[in-house]
């Protein structure tokens, strides 16, 4: 048996477990789909410890967050459609989690069959739906007490302290090679750097409310049903914490929104898709209409602006601190990873008046 097929025995999966196989393309866990002898699947993970110092918050934030959003779909279940949430399968001994010999932390959830994932969108209408998804989330869980879920990355999303980080790797002898990219990247964050203030401002000042967030909303964790089209399921739920429901829109749109993806061979291929951004805030919006504020919406660009220029920062950092966080292939993935984000933050900037008119409906 591999390691994994060991660890997944260890949890009560209703069957004997029969083989497991890597999945998906996670920049940040090690990921495997679970067959067992019933029929059933599974998703075993182990949790990078590097990225959460503290995974056992991870669980006790799905705990809360699954329970809540049970209780909200049983008083208002969404009409004419299914939407599911994972199950936290737990050990023969009744634990969430195992911890292996090397301090590996393993958890594993049920695995949503019938569904699929897309690397890119393909037309209007999984805009819609993942629109429709990203709101239905944030619907069912805009009431739940966020002071109930732990922080799981603390300073997540924070693009000040992320800025403050960037200083210190630029400031120190660089283990990268300087050439024209990295120039560039350098003199763009020297350009941009007041972005990271806009949205902790306004939250330091009572203007935007702190709500529970999924802080990771790209479009690879998303879930729609093969035979339907329809967008069934938010998964990947490790980054559930206390945050603002503008970075989960704003990394929305900047995954979902340039079709040419995060690390094109060809940079000039990236731009901000006005249509696919239109079809996401109709549907984001008409879901989340009974409770967002003015003021959510006024910074709404703010959000589309500055996320994809934070996750350049944070690629740009890590190419610096010599590839530590993120998965990498080949060496300068991350520099070309942040070149894309910057361009990106280019076309949005070009199309700014646009963007405000589809938020403003």
């Amino acid at each position: 048996m591999s390691p994994e097929q060991d660890i997944a025995c260890l949890f009560d999966l209703g069957g004997k477990v029969l083989h497991t196989e890597p999945h998906g393309h996670g920049l940040i866990n090690d990921t495997f789909v679970v067959t067992t002898d019933a029929g059933h699947k599974a998703i075993l993970q182990r949790i990078n410890r590097r990225v959460f110092p503290k995974p056992e918050l991870i669980s006790e934030n799905l705990r809360t967050l699954l329970n809540h959003i049970q209780g909200r779909q049983a008083q208002n279940p969404p009409a004419g459609r299914e939407w599911k949430m994972p199950v936290m399968y737990r050990t023969h001994e009744g634990k969430d989690s195992v911890v292996d010999r090397e301090g590996g932390f393993w958890r594993a959830m049920s695995f949503i069959e019938g569904t699929r994932t897309f690397d890119t969108i393909t037309d209007p209408t999984q805009a819609e739906e993942v629109g429709f998804a990203l709101g239905r989330f944030h619907a069912l869980v805009h009431d739940l007490d966020p002071a109930q879920l732990h922080e799981t990355l603390p300073g997540f999303h924070n693009a000040p302290g992320y800025f403050a980080r960037f200083l210190r790797a630029s400031a120190r002898p660089q283990r990268a090679s300087v050439n024209k990219e990295l120039l560039y990247c350098l003199q763009f964050v020297e350009t941009r750097w007041n972005l990271t203030r806009a949205l902790e401002t306004a939250r330091r000042e009572g203007k935007l409310a702190v709500r529970a967030v999924h802080g990771d909303t790209k479009l690879n964790n998303f879930l729609f049903d093969i035979k339907s089209g329809k967008a069934v399921s938010l998964i990947d739920l490790d980054t559930v914490q206390p945050g603002l429901i503008h970075y989960d829109i704003g990394d929305c749109l900047r995954s979902c929104a340039n079709p040419a993806g995060e690390s094109p061979s060809d940079i000039g291929a990236v731009h901000f898709d006005l249509d696919i951004s239109h079809a996401i805030l109709r549907q984001f919006l008409a879901e989340t209409k009974n409770f967002l504020t003015q003021a959510d919406y006024d910074y709404i660009y703010d959000a589309i602006h500055l996320i994809p220029f934070e996750l350049g920062l944070r690629f740009l950092t890590d190419h610096l601190e010599g590839d530590s966080y993120f998965k990498t292939e080949w060496r300068g993935q991350n520099l070309h990873r942040a070149m894309v984000q910057f361009r990106l933050t280019e076309s949005i900037e070009r199309n700014e008046r646009a963007i405000r008119s589809l938020v403003a409906g």
